[in-house]
């Protein structure tokens, strides 16, 4: 009964003042300047809010639209939206139609007096209704019976995000409105305008992301109470690639490139050399973690721009290696040459003693002999396997000693000054090579 009287009182509020207001009924005074509201006490006399429009009838259609007002972020650690929507909802009431062709704005604090849908924010985390100066609510009621129900709601709403292409992704989200405890058989949710109904979205700005494109479908969701209609809003976000080919990818290449600059630096000059490889290393690593801490909640995904620092890192750490076997070669051939230099100048010495004093013939005999054995051991390496006196054991010998001997000589560098000179040629080309591979499988697979 209270809520009744409530609604009488409010009624009045919204009347003419030739009107006169009871408890029973809504009355009007006939004068020249007053326009009569025959039927307006459809309000009062038998509405029961609990009750839906045409129960036990056919269910009741509720078109939407919706205006999108800002998307304050879009976190992809959490993997969520946060969005500001004005949502409106138009159903038809036949218990609220009176005559005439005028419609009227009520107070938002009779929306508790009436029959309004259980629409609700699908994979919602966190949702709040504006209430700033007073609740962001609009009811409308049209002649017809139908009612405009509008809210300004912000939204916090999941968005699964496939982040195995960033920064050079494209993200898909939803927003999807479902009717929590009518199924099918008694609301039908539809779209008031199609895509028209959605309106904003198409103007906003964003920080890191452009919509690409959105569009509005109409699907069932099958729950073990039932089917539930559920509306659709699906748009797209590109991401601004801008700001990371800025802040990451030209950085990471230009420390790429500056590790090439010890190829053109002498095998001799050691600490030159290696200052350069150890600090582009370093670099790198600092850029590497630099990028991750942006998404520390994310790092299980292998994304598009850890495979490219991956790349850098590779190259750069190449570039060191790559000075570290030159080097090692040139000390090995230089520790060859010693030995070889010595027994060479002392043989050079004896032959000129003999020639001058070309007094012992015998020296001149013992000299050939040390020649001849010398040139024995220095051809051993390859020793003729096919002597007949060899027992077979020491064939085998013979033979696998013979192919490493031939598989070594494949891996010894003869000039370790040519490694710098093929490493300046590589070096870009291969980079080059998986940069065309990189941009055009993230780009266009």
């Amino acid at each position: 009964m209270f809520c009744r009287y409530f609604c009488f009182f409010s009624l009045c509020l919204f009347l003419p003042t030739q009107r006169r207001c009871s408890l029973g009924h809504i009355s009007t005074s006939h004068s020249s300047d007053t326009t009569s509201l025959p039927g307006f006490e459809n309000l009062t006399v038998g509405y029961n809010k609990y009750l839906r429009p045409y129960f036990g009838g056919e269910p009741v259609q509720i078109a939407m639209s919706l205006d999108i007002a800002s998307i304050s972020s879009i976190s992809e650690s959490d993997m969520d939206y946060t969005a500001t929507i004005y949502l409106r909802q138009r159903w038809t009431d036949p218990r609220l139609v009176f005559h005439g062709n005028k419609s009227f704005t009520l107070d938002a604090r009779l929306v508790e007096l009436l029959w309004v849908p259980d629409t609700y924010i699908v994979e919602s985390k966190k949702s709040f209704l504006h209430d700033v100066t007073v609740g962001n609510r609009l009811i409308r009621l049209f002649s017809n019976g139908t009612i405009l129900y509008a809210l300004r709601i912000t939204t916090t709403v999941a968005c699964n995000m496939d982040l195995s292409k960033y920064p050079l992704d494209t993200q898909t989200c939803r927003l999807q409105l479902e009717s929590w405890g009518y199924d099918e058989n008694d609301v039908i949710f539809t779209w008031l305008r199609g895509n028209d109904s959605v309106h904003g979205i198409e103007k906003l700005r964003l920080s890191q992301y452009t919509v690409e494109r959105y569009y509005t479908l109409v699907s069932k969701s099958q729950q073990e109470t039932g089917s539930y209609p559920r509306l659709i809003l699906q748009f797209e976000l590109r991401r601004n690639v801008l700001y990371f080919i800025l802040e990451t990818y030209v950085p990471s290449t230009l420390l790429v490139m500056l590790s090439w600059v010890s190829f053109w630096i002498t095998l001799d000059s050691v600490p030159a050399r290696t200052c350069i490889g150890v600090t582009t290393v370093l670099s790198m690593t600092t850029l590497m973690i630099g990028s991750r801490s942006s998404l520390s909640k994310t790092n299980c995904f292998i994304k598009a721009i850890d495979v490219y620092l991956g790349i850098c890192f590779s190259f750069i750490f190449g570039a060191l290696v790559e000075y570290a076997v030159a080097h090692y070669s040139s000390s090995q051939k230089c520790a060859a040459k010693a030995p070889e230099e010595g027994p060479a100048n002392e043989l050079t010495k004896e032959m000129e003693e003999v020639n001058i004093t070309n007094i012992l013939n015998s020296s001149i005999t013992s000299y050939k002999r040390k020649i001849s054995f010398t040139s024995i051991e220095i051809s051993s390496d390859n020793v003729n396997c096919s002597d007949l006196t060899m027992k077979t054991h020491e064939k085998i010998k013979c033979v696998l000693r013979n192919k490493m001997h031939r598989i070594i000589g494949y891996f010894t560098i003869q000039n370790p000054s040519n490694v710098d000179h093929y490493s300046k040629l590589l070096f870009p080309l291969f980079f080059m090579l998986v940069n065309v591979f990189y941009w055009a499988y993230y780009l266009y697979f």
